[in-house]
């Protein structure tokens, strides 16, 4: 049985899709979000046209089903002791599941396509009963021209299977049709989609010289006169540029445009002024066909070299990095637009001007953000070429599919001046191997022939997965690349510049505790442009590698962690979005703070603390230390080089010096009792630090991140909830269990806590509070007017928030 969702013809398709413009960067794409049927499992005949999905759940897209649903109390849990992934991605399940939805196809002839932004994994599309296409990456965007399926006029069924199968990944993955999908229709001469593309060739003296190339379709079976116009369109609004052109296609023929365009006094594209122009582009054809698009684009330079570094328009900029999983805390995969733009707030916020995809490619809305705000992107392809790291990972799929999926990414994501460099791998097994420098040539040679105005980049590890190889043979790995990424081993950079010189090198990955010395190195040598810090922000899966615990003083410490933790918690922000300890002391390296204090949480005399590589001390920005009275207690300040003071409650406890050599920091044995506990940089008491003791538990504070928002499932309000005092402070012992309600115009897309072990509190309708935080999302249901917001916790006072969509 159809599902219906009706578009009354091709004169609202089009108006629909030019109010999405500023979500698709199209005008002519119409956004199929809602109205899917969703069956998790195997279903006989669900792809046949008729089959009747009443019974099925309707879901709005991106859709993660691997976290389930919210749940109250008797809920499903997502975690499951029997996940074929187990830890690696966090204890949850894939498998099958199916999706329907139907759709009204334009009653006038001429070419449809579905977009598929990313499914993961194995996907399968029916349009009417009748097999389209199969894609097998997970991760990229995949077209299905669906001309020859639909029927005019009539109410037309898409019905889509998805299996995430075995052991596939070593992150959480999500399932299902995660990030969006898009109908579009054109007609018979046409834009070839993710063809139009706008790089900047060359500034000089207020001149930018851009190229702009797309292609043009003519699948009739005559010969049409077409007339092309592209607009350059500024910052501020204003047409400052035109392209007119007119030909013949032959019949079939797709014929590539080329043409230079000057931009005179261009604004260029920064970290610090991400200012995007645009390019719209029409076409009409004599038998009255036409189409258009609008493609967002910055004008900027990027330049490498060993000498001046990474240079962006022309001026050295240090990569203050972090990777990234694409994965949104408590949403799961699901990449919703706001979920995607708050992450890139959240680093920009905490001082990252780059990021590193890893280890695949990243939805369109991220990078959208990333162009939108200003942070640097490296975006990578692969995370295996054919040796496997999991018996059922994309290695099975590698030699077929490794170009149409690399040649996906960089067409889909090339436009994007946000993006600097491609990575062609992570810790590949195979990189240094006379067969992996081949395949590696291969990818290089697909990726200049696309794009040949970005450097090309791998990330390369020690040699621990190839026992008998030194760090000598990394030279194999290392040379066909533009940019070489070093991944844990800063102690090289210096001997290897010295044998290569010309040699351009970053952290693709590091490891918090080794900050300092990453980011004194790169701070020392033009020829190291970056440190990628792994990670910016926690993720699912990977649980526990960035764990710290306590244990016997001969008792050996795990590299993850077992049930029940499903987080990684290696990240400087949580997966709420909080700062944890170590993002406070890389803001004293980046000079984004001054000083910064933290107390080491103590340790009974007969046990030891145990901190897995990844992971870091147990501190806590807290001076709530009930029970321990009178008792020493370890607290650090971290600062750049000079003296620093310490007092508590007025009565200065000593001075220090801090230097580079001290790791920034300042170590102070302090008797606890409550009160404020205060650092000063010695000579300018305006540069402080302080912890204050809470007391306890008198209300809950809601804090939205944003109101009011749009009326639009793409939407989402961050709501954290937080157990202050009397006087107002966050008391961050607080472990209260709190209950929340919604009405209104819309619903819960999440809730829980940044715990990495608390699977009861994550994604439900009462969790406890960790730290004295949780966390509820808000998604509106399309509709305007009001939300409101209810959280109760036993003991306390009814709180609420009223959300206003529009």
């Amino acid at each position: 049985m159809l599902h219906k969702v009706r578009y009354t013809g091709y004169a609202l398709a089009l108006i629909l899709s030019v109010s999405a413009e500023a979500q698709t960067g199209s005008l002519r794409g119409i956004p199929l979000d809602s109205g899917w049927k969703f069956h998790q499992g195997p279903a006989v005949n669900a792809h046949l046209r008729d089959f009747d999905d009443s019974a099925w759940q309707t879901v709005c897209l991106p859709h993660d089903w691997s976290v389930g649903e919210l749940r109250g109390a008797g809920g499903k849990s997502p975690f499951s002791k029997e996940s074929i992934g187990q830890g690696a991605t966090g204890f949850t399940s894939g498998g099958e599941g199916w999706y329907r939805r139907s759709f009204a196809a334009a009653e006038v002839s001429g070419h449809d396509e579905l977009l598929f932004e990313g499914v993961y994994m194995e996907s399968q599309v029916w349009v009417n009963g009748r097999m389209v296409t199969s894609h097998v990456n997970g991760y990229t965007p995949f077209l299905c021209d669906i001309s020859n399926f639909v029927r005019r006029g009539e109410e037309n069924s898409i019905a889509v299977r998805v299996v995430n199968p075995g052991r596939n990944s070593r992150w959480y993955s999500g399932s299902g049709i995660y990030r969006k999908v898009w109908l579009i229709h054109t007609g018979n001469v046409y834009f070839k989609s993710h063809a139009g593309w706008i790089h900047t060739k060359k500034i000089s003296t207020r001149i930018a010289e851009t190229q702009i190339s797309t292609e043009i379709c003519n699948k009739t079976g005559e010969k049409r006169k077409t007339e092309i116009r592209i607009e350059i369109i500024s910052p501020t609004g204003h047409q400052i540029a035109a392209i007119t052109d007119t030909f013949v296609l032959s019949a079939g023929e797709t014929y590539p445009l080329i043409r230079p365009v000057n931009v005179s006094d261009p604004q260029l594209w920064s970290v610090s002024s991400p200012v995007l122009y645009k390019a719209r582009f029409y076409l009409r054809s004599d038998d009255g066909t036409e189409d258009q698009e609008e493609v967002p684009f910055g004008i900027r330079t990027i330049d490498v070299s060993a000498e001046r570094g990474f240079q962006l328009n022309g001026i050295s900029l240090k990569l203050k990095g972090g990777c990234l999983h694409h994965d949104n805390g408590l949403l799961g995969a699901a990449a919703i637009s706001r979920a995607e733009e708050r992450k890139v707030e959240l680093l920009k916020a905490n001082g990252f001007n780059a990021v590193r995809c890893a280890h695949n490619p990243p939805s369109k809305a991220f990078l959208d953000a990333c162009d939108q705000q200003g942070l640097l992107v490296i975006d990578e392809a692969f995370d295996q070429w054919q040796k496997p790291k999991n018996q059922d990972d994309y290695h099975r799929f590698f030699k077929e599919n490794y170009e149409q999926d690399l040649t996906a990414m960089i067409r889909s994501d090339r436009n994007h001046p946000s993006v600097i460099m491609w990575s062609i791998g992570n810790e590949i097994p195979e990189r240094a191997d006379p067969a992996g420098v081949e395949i590696a040539r291969k990818l290089i040679s697909v990726i200049r022939r696309l794009d040949p105005s970005r450097p090309v980049t791998a990330a390369v590890n020690d040699f621990w997965d190839n026992p008998g190889k030194t760090w000598a043979d990394s030279k194999a790995a290392f040379g066909m690349l533009d940019v070489a990424g070093y991944n844990y081993m800063w102690y090289e950079y210096e001997k290897d510049h010295a044998r290569f010189p010309e040699r351009v090198m970053y952290g693709s990955e590091s490891v918090p505790k080794e900050a300092d010395r990453n980011w004194d190195l790169v701070e020392e040598h033009p020829y190291i442009i970056g440190d990628f810090v792994w990670t910016a922000m926690d993720y699912l899966g990977e649980a526990g590698i960035g764990h710290t615990s306590v244990r016997g003083r001969d008792e050996k410490a795990p590299q993850f962690m077992g049930w029940p933790w499903f987080n990684a918690w290696c990240g400087d922000l949580d997966i709420c979005g909080d700062k944890k300890p170590q993002s406070y002391f890389r803001d004293v390296l980046w000079n984004e703070r001054q000083l910064a204090i933290a107390v080491q949480t103590p340790v009974h005399p007969d046990s030891l603390e145990k901190t897995s590589y990844w992971g870091w001390s147990g501190e806590q920005q807290s001076w709530n230390w009930k029970g321990f009275e009178q008792q020493p207690l370890t607290v650090r300040v971290y600062s750049r080089p000079g003296d620093v003071l310490l007092f508590l409650n007025g009565k200065m406890i000593g001075e220090k010096p801090v230097c580079a050599t001290s790791r920034y920091s300042a170590s102070f044995t302090v008797p606890y009792e409550p009160g404020v506990l205060k650092a000063v940089r010695k000579g300018n008491s305006e540069v402080s630090a302080e912890l204050r003791t809470a007391e306890a538990v008198s209300t809950l504070r809601l804090l939205a991140d944003r109101n009011p928002v749009r009326a639009s499932t793409d939407d989402l309000a961050y709501v954290k909830i937080e157990a202050l005092d009397q006087d107002g402070n966050v008391v961050p012992g607080a472990q209260n269990r709190v209950w929340l309600g919604i009405s209104g115009e819309g619903t819960l897309a999440g809730a829980g806590n940044a715990s990495p072990a608390d699977m009861e509190s994550f994604r439900s309708l009462s969790p406890k509070l960790f730290r004295g935080r949780a966390l509820a999302i808000v998604r509106p249901n399309g509709m305007a007017g009001k939300i409101r917001l209810r959280v109760r916790a036993e003991g306390l006072p009814e709180t609420d928030l009223i959300l206003t969509t529009q």
